[in-house]
């Protein structure tokens, strides 16, 4: 979490003395996402971590999923076609991160079928051009609704006038994998700021062994050529006058080599195909000093193809998404001890359809169209009660086509008993709704039926913490939380056929500590452990797929003085790549001029 502290932690001085690493921990003092306005990271009713494009390139990430494998309380799987991400110890087998919102610049990416947010090379935004990563854990329900589950992740890209001009960028790595990326920006005396950007991936990943298939009729559990990945994706952005114009898309193809649900193993017809693409149009503008007004109109659209091969029958599992909606938020001050946010947001889910066949010979078992509403209204209030005692609360009511209405509360007590202390004591709701495929997708041939009943999921969270600066170099934080989450939608064990049903409850509790610095010399690191105990509320077993201990460190150290080399120790790149040089456990990150 580069630069978590607030402004406190250094002294103040000429901003000219500073060198560019204090200047960095100041620029990301402030976090927007957390309250949908920008305040201080100390100031925010929620433990926050902040990722810059320094930190993701000095470490080498590639994905989104790299980037929250690093943060305390996360960990990621994979299955070689998507990755997973669990929070806090719940990581739900099957669950395509439902549970998480994922926002680009503030924009929704989570899709209209499943939920899910694309955190792999799916993520419809390459990497490199991201500025900084916004998490901000525990329940975001009181001001973005659905799927605020258990976090809320913002990545905001790089502005127009960033790159100053065309940057091209190239990688190649093991099993003949290529990357490339042209993008250009620039900015104009008119204000106008403008940036296009297209990246291109290709690899045909590893030969793979699976001992399951160790049989002279299988390959003798060999498959080659069949866990490729292949991605294309486009970013352009137009920032005028308060306006920004933002459109992506996203084509990502991925083989899967394991021969999952009883598909033919070896065949390099079992693959998944997703594409995004959106449009958002957004305005912003500071009215009378205090008003601060927002708005947006958007429209996405989402493909899913799944290819399927058994006994050489092609399936086909589609699903395609069309949504359009708008936000209407205004954030005020009042009186100097209050700052207001009040909004309004529609999203009109105008096609949600589901579709399932064999083609040749053609057999049809499912071919479901449904379309959906949701409108909310929401509310939060900053009141500063003392100048180092600070009372939030917001609550947001939603309301849906499928369901019907839920409300969700969040409050946050915020105080600061001397400077560089802050302690926070929180409470928070929030809910998932039953996705499309749970709802609607009945298919008897298939031994699957959808449910309409199913109610949305709720979590209530209790989180205590403490933040500590220690000089103006290292800050530590120390989080104690609880949740419990009601009517889980999971399937039921008790029927013959896959349904979903509201069954299940769980109950949480665990300890999060990290200790995050960075010094003039160019050292930064980041230590962290989280103690994690996550139960079925009924058996009383600890949920599958749920680590206890999570214990991680990162760091960074200068090769050679003067900042002319970096170099950089990379643990995740050594887990990723087994200490292959195209994955860079040891690479030199950065060549920068000195004297």
């Amino acid at each position: 979490m580069a630069g978590s502290g607030d402004d406190a932690a250094i002294p103040a001085r000429d901003l000219t003395s500073l060198t560019p690493e204090e200047l960095m921990r100041i620029e990301v003092a402030t976090v927007y996402t957390a309250s949908k306005f920008e305040q201080k990271v100390t100031e925010a009713p929620s433990s926050v971590s902040i990722v810059t494009a320094d930190e993701i390139r000095m470490y080498g990430h590639r994905t989104l999923a790299d980037i929250l494998r690093s943060l305390r309380s996360f960990f990621v799987t994979y299955d070689r076609n998507y990755n997973y991400a669990g929070v806090r110890g719940f990581g739900r087998a099957g669950d395509f991160n439902s549970r998480i919102l994922l926002l680009v610049d503030g924009h929704r990416i989570n899709d209209n079928l499943y939920d899910s947010a694309p955190v792999g090379t799916e993520f419809p935004v390459d990497i490199e051009l991201i500025d900084r990563v916004e998490v901000i854990r525990g329940p975001g329900s009181s001001l973005y609704g659905s799927n605020a589950f258990f976090a809320v992740i913002n990545v905001i890209t790089r502005s127009g006038g960033a790159p100053g001009g065309v940057e091209l960028s190239g990688d190649t790595g093991s099993f003949d994998t290529y990357k490339g990326r042209l993008t250009w920006g620039g900015s104009f005396k008119n204000g106008l700021e403008a940036l296009v950007s297209g990246s291109y991936y290709d690899s045909n990943g590893d030969r793979l062994f699976f001992k399951e298939f160790d049989k002279p009729d299988a390959n003798n559990g060999v498959t080659d050529h069949t866990d490729y990945d292949r991605f294309h994706n486009t970013l352009a952005k137009l920032t005028c006058g308060g306006f920004t114009l933002e459109g992506a898309y996203s084509s990502r193809t991925k083989g899967v080599p394991t021969a999952s649900f009883g598909t033919d193993f070896n065949d390099r017809s079992n693959k998944t195909v997703d594409s995004w693409w959106f449009l958002d149009l957004k305005y912003s503008r500071t009215l009378w000093s205090r008003l601060d007004l927002n708005g947006r109109l958007f429209y996405d659209s989402y493909d899913y193809d799944g290819y399927a091969v058994y006994d050489g029958v092609l399936n086909m599992d589609r699903g395609r998404g069309r949504w359009w909606g708008g936000e209407l938020h205004g954030a005020v001050k009042l009186l100097d001890s209050h700052r207001l946010v009040a909004g309004v947001e529609y999203r009109d889910n105008i096609r949600q359809d589901q579709k399932t066949y064999d083609e040749d010979p053609y057999y049809l078992y499912i071919d479901d169209k449904r379309s959906s509403q949701v409108w909310s209204l929401y509310l939060q209030d900053e009141f500063t009660i003392f100048k180092n005692l600070i009372l939030n609360a917001g609550v947001r009511y939603d309301h849906y086509s499928t369901f019907g209405s839920t409300v969700n509360p969040r409050l946050a007590l915020i105080y600061t008993p001397i400077d560089g202390s802050v302690i926070k004591i929180l409470y928070g709701s929030a809910f998932r709704p039953p996705n499309v495929m749970e709802l609607y997708y009945d298919a008897p041939d298939l031994g699957e039926k959808g449910n309409p009943g199913l109610g949305p999921e709720e979590i209530k969270t209790y989180e205590l913490i403490f933040e500590q600066s220690m000089g103006r170099n290292v800050r530590g934080t120390i989080t104690g939380f609880y949740y419990t989450i009601h009517d889980l939608i999971v399937p039921d064990p008790a029927d013959p056929v896959l349904v979903f049903r509201n069954l299940d409850k769980v109950e949480a509790k665990g300890v999060e500590a990290e200790l995050d610095g960075t010094w003039d010399n160019g050292i930064s690191g980041r230590v962290s452990y989280s103690f994690q105990d996550v139960t079925d509320g009924k058996t009383g077993q600890t949920l599958a797929n749920s680590p206890r201990n999570l214990a991680k460190a990162n760091l960074t150290l200068p090769l050679l003085k003067d900042n002319k080399v970096l170099f950089d120790i990379n643990p995740n790149a050594a887990m990723r790549a087994g200490l292959k040089i195209s994955s860079a456990l040891l690479r030199i990150a950065r060549i920068v001029g000195g004297p």
